[in-house]
């Protein structure tokens, strides 16, 4: 896969996350405006985030219970506040498109390395699928294969074969079906196509 492909794709996920996360700005904002109370209570929660760093910087561990008691107290009360107005919880955070890597198109590994998402796999795959010619399978296919169009001709000179192009055409697609039947085979060979560029 070119590397140009999965930039364009990290850009486009680049923008997904940015209009997911401003979106959310723009509920909280007019959500701010209805339930006032909730902008102070985020405001609240920020500021003894930051309190709690600091704490945590200057080792002062004997405020740290009583700050998580105080956010926790301050997460409830909104929590109630949303329930009594019907609003959903997740309504205060982001609608990302994939829940798994939040649109960034990577999550960490159970070794905690960066790994690719699914949905970004899968995005890949879809381009490599719709640029290999693959997309007319349900036309295209080893039941739709027509031998008739090949001479039945034996020309050795030609063709450099004791057989005829049709013969041949037949042998090739018994061993391609052949192939496709064993493919999670592992002690199956591998197909090799050779010939000049364009040839069918």
């Amino acid at each position: 896969m070119e590397s140009g492909i999965l930039n364009s794709l990290l850009k486009e996920y680049e923008q997904k996350k940015l209009k997911a996360e401003l979106d959310l700005e723009e509920r909280k904002k007019n959500l701010y405006v209805i339930l006032p109370r909730l902008a102070q209570i985020d405001e609240e929660l920020n500021m003894a985030a930051i309190t709690t760093a600091k704490d945590i910087l200057r080792n002062n561990k004997n405020s740290l219970s009583e700050l998580k008691e105080k956010m926790d107290f301050l997460r409830k009360e909104k929590e109630e506040i949303l329930k009594s107005c019907n609003i959903n919880l997740d309504y205060l955070k982001p609608f990302y498109e994939c829940k798994i890597c939040n649109d960034t198109g990577y999550v960490f590994s159970e070794n905690h390395k960066s790994v690719m998402c699914n949905c970004l796999k899968q995005r890949l795959l879809n381009i490599a699928f719709n640029n290999s010619n693959l997309s007319n399978l349900d036309k295209e296919n080893f039941s739709t294969f027509r031998d008739d169009l090949f001479s039945d001709e034996v020309d050795l000179a030609k063709y450099k074969l004791n057989i005829s192009p049709r013969k041949n055409m037949i042998n090739i697609k018994n061993k391609c079906v052949e192939f496709v039947e064993n493919f999670d085979n592992p002690d199956y060979k591998n197909l090799l196509f050779t010939g000049n560029t364009g040839l069918r």
